[in-house]
């Protein structure tokens, strides 16, 4: 039984990895399962569906300008998450409110890099 967590976990890593994949190789089946019947009934088949079986698009990456703001606040509000709860779990000043305020340095430094970098981006684009 102690060994289903851990099998669980990275079951759940292998999933992420390999759904997205095989949802990929399924729909272009279909959409050569649906060329090839068009083709045998005589149908023309338009080049831009031919050319979509043949090339691999990237995704288009979305430039967001307040992106890396909202990704900031978000991780400042994760890091003072984690220090209210290391307060409220009892006494701050033992060893285990010291480590939740450790861990919660890490997302709130994290998020004054991404506040950074939006002053920076914004200062560039208004210039």
């Amino acid at each position: 039984m102690e060994i289903l967590i851990p099998l669980a976990f990275f079951a759940m890593i292998a999933a992420i990895v390999l759904v997205p994949g095989y949802l990929r190789t399924r729909e272009k089946e279909r959409l050569h399962e649906t060329l090839r019947i068009a083709y045998e009934k005589g149908q023309p088949v338009p080049p831009e569906m031919i050319e979509a079986l043949q090339t691999e698009k990237p995704r288009p990456v979305v430039a967001q300008p307040d992106r890396d703001l909202r990704r900031g606040i978000i991780l400042l509000c994760v890091a003072a998450a984690i220090l209210v709860f290391a307060v409220t779990i009892g006494d701050f000043y033992d060893h285990d409110g010291y480590a939740l305020a450790a861990v919660a340095a890490f997302p709130g430094f994290m998020g004054l890099g991404y506040l950074a970098f939006w002053l920076v981006s914004r200062k560039r684009t208004a210039a």
